[in-house]
Formats: C-alpha cells, sequence, structure tokens
C-alpha cells in the first residue's frame, strides 16, 4: 500500500526531472506541445508540470507561450561542483577567446555527457551555445569519447560500435578525440581527456562550425586547459 502511495509522486517527480532535461538538450525554447509529445503525456499533464517548475523560478515562459530553462536553474547549476567551476572558468575563458570557439567542461554522468560549464568567445563571429546541462550518449561525440578513454574496455557501453571503439582507442594514442556531425549536424568538436581527483571522468572540449585551425594545435590549447585546472583543484 505505502509503495503505491509513493508511485504517483515518484512519477510526477521524474518527469518534472525529464522537462528540465529536454528543455537543456534543445537549443531554443519548446512549445508546451513539443514538450507533451517528448514526454509522452496529454498536453494537461504537461502543462501542469510546467506551471509547478514556472512558479519555483525553474522554466521561464516567453511572451509567445514557448518555455524554457528560468533563471533559478543558473543558480542551481552554480553550484554543482563549485570550487571545480570556479577553478575551470578562467581556463576555460582564456582558451575560448583565444581560439575563437565555445570552449566547455563535460562530465560523465552513467552513460552521458553532461556540459558542466561552457564560455563562449567574446569576438566570435560564429560561435556555437552549448549551454550547461546539454547532455547526449557517451557513445557520441569527442566528449564522450575523450572520457571513454579514460575508461578500461570492459566497463564501455555493450553497444558501442567497432568504428567508435577504434576511435576512443586512437585518444590513447594521440591525446585527443575529434568528431563532426555526431551530435549535432554541421558542428565540429575537439576534446582532451580530463582525470580529475576526485576520480570523476571529464573532458575539455571545443565546439565550433568550422576548422580555422589544425585540430593538432587546438589540441594542445586544450590540454594545457586541463592541465591547469587539474593543478588548481589540488590534482
Amino acid at each position: 500500500m505505502p509503495s503505491n502511495a509513493t508511485a504517483p509522486a515518484s512519477q510526477t517527480l521524474s518527469r518534472g526531472i525529464r522537462i528540465l532535461e529536454i528543455l537543456a538538450d534543445s537549443r531554443a525554447p519548446r512549445t508546451i506541445d513539443e514538450v507533451a509529445r517528448r514526454l509522452g503525456v496529454h498536453r494537461s499533464v504537461a502543462y501542469r508540470l510546467v506551471r509547478t517548475l514556472e512558479d519555483h523560478g525553474l522554466i521561464a515562459r516567453e511572451a509567445d507561450g514557448r518555455v524554457d530553462l528560468g533563471a533559478r536553474m543558473a543558480a542551481l547549476a552554480a553550484g554543482v561542483a563549485h570550487d571545480l567551476q570556479a577553478e575551470a572558468l578562467p581556463q576555460l575563458t582564456s582558451a575560448a577567446n583565444e581560439l575563437g570557439m565555445t570552449c566547455f567542461l563535460s562530465l560523465m554522468d552513467r552513460d552521458e555527457c553532461i556540459t558542466l560549464t561552457s564560455v563562449e568567445p567574446r569576438h566570435g563571429v560564429a560561435s556555437v551555445a552549448q549551454r550547461p546541462g546539454t547532455r547526449h550518449p557517451v557513445t557520441v561525440g569527442a566528449p564522450g569519447k575523450a572520457i571513454l578513454s579514460l575508461l578500461p574496455e570492459s566497463s564501455w557501453p555493450s553497444d558501442i560500435a567497432e568504428a567508435h571503439r577504434t576511435e576512443v582507442r586512437v585518444v590513447n594514442e594521440r591525446g585527443y578525440a575529434t568528431s563532426h556531425d555526431e551530435v549535432i549536424a554541421g558542428l565540429r568538436s575537439i576534446a582532451v581527456p580530463l582525470r580529475l581527483p576526485k576520480g570523476e571522468r571529464a573532458a575539455v572540449a571545443v565546439v565550433y562550425l568550422s576548422d580555422p585551425l589544425p585540430e593538432a594545435e587546438i589540441a594542445a590549447r586544450l590540454t594545457r586547459v586541463a592541465s591547469a585546472i587539474t593543478s588548481a583543484i589540488g590534482g
């Protein structure tokens, strides 16, 4: 009986969290109908969930009715791995401005990569936004390959393709990972692995539209960022 009583609340909480994930992964605000479709629920259910999240400042409503993450989410995100973010931010900012690319720190979260913090270049002509909280499977993208290179092959997801396995092995040989059109069509990424003092697997990466610099040169700059972060937090 108690388990049945708690089930609806747990489902509601799960759906609310899923809405935040959907909006974090989106490149633009979403309509209630779009959120409902992604959740697989009726519009009225999605609307009630959105209203509750909106009341807590976790979701903000645009003038046209579409919804996006609210300002309160930024405050909550700032409290996650605060010391790591504080030490990483100056390094990411320096690299972003030097390379003219969005630079970000990605952490492994179960079987996904999640962006912890990111910086867009000050004078970027066509920089790409990489919002904190954005996530994608660890089996795609340069950050995922970089993170997997820190793990023994026996710990890699069982469904990873052989071609992808080969690319991860290459990361161990040359020190960086690359991707093109894997997470979002038209975008390139380069990432270097970062093993943090507490054992967390992470990656420092850039995402960009074109490649004005040689990949190895970009990777060398990211390696210096990773080294500086590790030293700053006592690794």
